[in-house]
């Protein structure tokens, strides 16, 4: 089964297209949304689908989405088509109406569109549904390569915001001798391309494949070329905090949205809560750069509105090393050994193997410059099998490095680490980090002068927002010595009496859950770990006793959710057995719902007594009869709580209580808007709402489609008069002009890049 709901209107278009020139063997031209006049493409010419089966003529294609998984489509979807197909007809420019949608259609549906169509004078309308494009994927080897992949600087002071900027350039300075380094790639003109037609880009790759290098080069070029005041920013409230409206050159950069290592459901839910004001900045002029480990954007992108933000999808470049090009590879390796610190002596010893090197699949754009560092090469025998391991052992290599290392080099790092690679500068040290440094044998001046040797290499000063900061050179230092910290349990157990609660949370898992990048706690040390969590009742992050407290049980539910074994929570439930109380209380109106994520999480561990259970279903039934909340029609969360005759329940409550009042949810989301919101963003929770009902009861409640059309109609008319308008300040692109784009390249002839690397 294909996730088709996870590639975004924009994604599911280009794979129309696709399947248009691969299994119907035409090429479709696909209009732009702005030109829509009832078709996303159009082609002329003759199509066989079976021996007994043959359409000549005028084809028109129309592509309908939707980002609701296993969602139904209904016909009200289709009444603009409808009413445009016939000047389409009266043109000569349609026999044929092709209908692509990765909704479920019934039979009943299907019969309605086509005798609609027809009425409008199509000679022959053709429906294909998800079944049919999930098959086509799957029978078709070369259309599965085309298929895109989802993965997924304000309101101060001008003084702070003047400092701020400084701060934002300065850290661009720091990355001057990397800038120079750097090879236009493919992937970067995708970002110059979406940044400049969206404002937004998302950059997802693996570790050490050049996402915060292409953020720098745009943040760079913002600054040269569009003279916009660029911030280095860690969080969503922050963007929003610094974001001046009548400023629209402002340029904000955003390294690990979602998580440094491990997935943060706090920064994601963060991010939900102010989007309606990121579409406005965005709408305004300014710029966001966004940066993620795909597997950490993998797990957030469940979580995030994606329907509410479309460029979560629309805007996003997917950064894969195997994509990058052999000259691409090499033009890398030589810029970084050409400008490197290695020795005159060592670039002639190991210039015969650069060739080799580029052309190995194990290279990314890390190993370039590990290899032009001379602390990461003390011990490497430049011969041939010494240069294969180095290239494809990263991981292993930097674990030997970190084994190597002295005690206060170790405990430098190890500080790094306990503080999430946010560690202040110069040093400010609480109890927690000189409990840590003593237990490992080291002392503070020995740790400062460390990471003053350790500059450069292993790590390096950034500059966030105001802040000065130790961090790791690169995260995948991070995660190898998340693995050092590992092998020595002797160790593991003094972070965790030496770590505040609020960051081990987001730094281990308890068992070995498959979490990616996290640390992983043995059963022999959970009664360590629950220890530690019966005496977390406040977050240190926050002053506010409130919000000390909020968080520290937010933050404890989302840990139970999604970072624990089933063994820990036994554990953890014989304990504290208060924990279905917080579950039982809770209500279920957000999206963001941390105690339903718990709850269904010990269902599905078989850890959750019927009692509760038929609490929290209580709870949903009644968000979903009074429209807060209704996923669970569908196979959304929670669903899986319900018995068979809660489900039936829940049917006829919405038909009966919630449908006749549809026109409250309406006033209500209309008192909801704020001045300076996004229209469209802020109705299209409501419209969604609309649709699900629609798709839900169109054969069992006929007249529902009237109702849902009626209030659409209604919301439509008010999201026009309540639009913002769109900057229509004129931007100076990255680059004068589109051929600069096609030639970042070197040309390699018959000699080889790396003949004068040494000289």
């Amino acid at each position: 089964m294909y996730h088709l709901h996870s590639l975004g209107w924009y994604g599911f278009q280009q794979l129309c297209n696709s399947i248009i020139r691969e299994v119907l063997g035409q090429t479709a031209h696909i209009f732009s949304p702005s030109n829509d006049e009832g078709k996303d493409g159009s082609f002329r010419g003759k199509w066989s689908p079976s021996e007994n089966e043959n359409y000549t003529g005028a084809f028109i294609i129309q592509c309908k989405f939707s980002s609701i998984p296993d969602s139904k489509c209904g016909t009200a979807v289709f009444k603009e088509e409808i009413q445009k197909v016939e000047k389409l007809v009266q043109k000569g420019e349609c026999d044929l109406y092709i209908i692509m949608t990765n909704s479920k259609l019934s039979g009943q549906t299907e019969g309605k569109l086509k005798k609609a169509f027809k009425d409008k004078g199509v000679k022959e309308v053709l429906i294909f549904g998800t079944e049919w494009i999930t098959q086509q994927i799957t029978e078709n080897a070369r259309l599965r390569k085309l298929v895109p992949r989802v993965y997924g600087l304000g309101d101060l002071s001008q003084i702070l915001d003047e400092r701020v900027y400084e701060q934002g350039k300065a850290y661009l300075d720091t990355l001057k001798f990397e800038l120079e380094k750097v090879v236009i790639t493919g992937a970067y003109k995708k970002s110059v391309k979406a940044i400049e037609e969206q404002n937004f880009v998302l950059l997802i790759g693996e570790a050490a494949t050049g996402k915060s290098t292409i953020a720098s080069l745009l943040a760079m070029g913002a600054l040269d070329h569009w003279k916009a005041s660029t911030f280095m920013v860690g969080r969503a409230e922050k963007v929003v905090e610094h974001w001046n409206p009548h400023d629209p050159n402002q340029f904000f950069w955003i390294d690990d949205a979602f998580g440094k290592t491990r997935y943060e459901a706090p920064l994601c839910h963060e991010w939900n809560m102010w989007l309606p004001q990121i579409s406005a900045m965005l709408m305004k002029g300014a710029k966001i750069v966004m940066t993620s480990r795909d597997y950490i954007y993998n797990l957030a992108k469940k979580d995030l509105k994606k329907n509410m933000f479309p460029l979560f999808n629309e805007s996003q470049v997917v950064i894969d090393v195997k994509d990058l090009k052999l000259e691409e590879k090499k033009q890398m390796l030589y810029n970084h050994m050409k400008m490197g610190k290695q020795p005159i002596a060592y670039k002639s010893a190991i210039k015969p193997f650069l060739d080799s090197v580029s052309e190995m699949n194990m290279f990314i754009p890390e190993t370039a410059r590990r290899l032009s560092d001379p602390y990461f090469t003390k011990k490497l025998n430049l011969g041939s099998q010494s240069i294969v391991k180095f290239v494809s052992t990263q991981e292993g290599f930097l674990l030997d490095v970190i084994e190597g290392l002295d005690r206060n080099s170790i405990a430098a790092l190890a500080l790094i680490y306990i503080n999430n690679d946010n560690l202040s500068s110069p040093l400010d040290l609480n109890e927690e980090d000189l409990h840590t440094i003593k237990q490992l044998g080291a002392d503070e001046h020995g740790c400062k002068q460390a990471l003053t040797a350790m500059d450069g290499s292993m790590v390096h000063k950034a500059y966030i927002s105001d802040e000065v900061i130790w961090k790791y050179k690169h995260p995948t230092i991070g995660d190898a010595f998340a693995k050092y910290i590992v092998k020595d349990l002797e160790l593991l157990k003094i972070f965790i009496i030496g770590s505040r609660v609020d960051k081990m949370l987001s730094q281990i898992t308890c068992g070995d859950i498959k979490l990616k990048g996290a640390t992983i706690v043995p059963r022999s040390l959970f009664p360590n770990i629950i220890q530690k969590l019966m005496n977390y009742k406040k977050s240190e992050d926050f002053k506010s006793e409130s919000h000390a407290n909020f968080y520290a049980k937010d933050r404890l539910l989302v840990f139970l959710s999604n970072r624990c074994s089933k063994q820990f929570l036994e554990l953890y439930i014989r304990e504290n057995p208060k924990i279905f109380d917080v579950i039982n209380l809770a209500k279920h109106n957000y999206s963001y719902n941390p105690e339903l994520d718990l709850a269904i999480k010990l269902f599905e561990y078989g850890l959750l007594p019927d009692i509760n259970r038929q609490l929290v279903a209580q709870e949903l039934l009644r968000t979903a009869f009074t429209g807060k909340k209704l996923d669970i029609l569908g196979s959304g969360k929670g669903h899986q709580l319900l018995t068979e005759k809660e489900k039936t329940e829940l049917e006829a409550g919405v038909k009966e209580v919630l449908i006749p009042n549809l026109t409250a949810l309406l006033l209500e989301a209309k008192k909801e808007f704020k001045d300076g919101e996004d229209a469209e963003y802020h109705m299209s929770e409501l419209k969604d709402k609309l649709w699900l009902l629609e798709n839900y009861y169109e054969e069992t409640m006929p007249e529902i489609g009237m109702l849902v059309q009626s209030q659409m109609e209604e919301i439509d008319a008010w999201i026009e008069d309540n639009k913002i308008e769109e900057s229509d300040e004129k931007e100076n692109s990255l680059y004068e002009n589109e051929s600069e784009l096609k030639d970042g390249i070197l040309g390699t002839k018959d000699v080889s890049i790396f003949e004068d690397v040494d000289l």
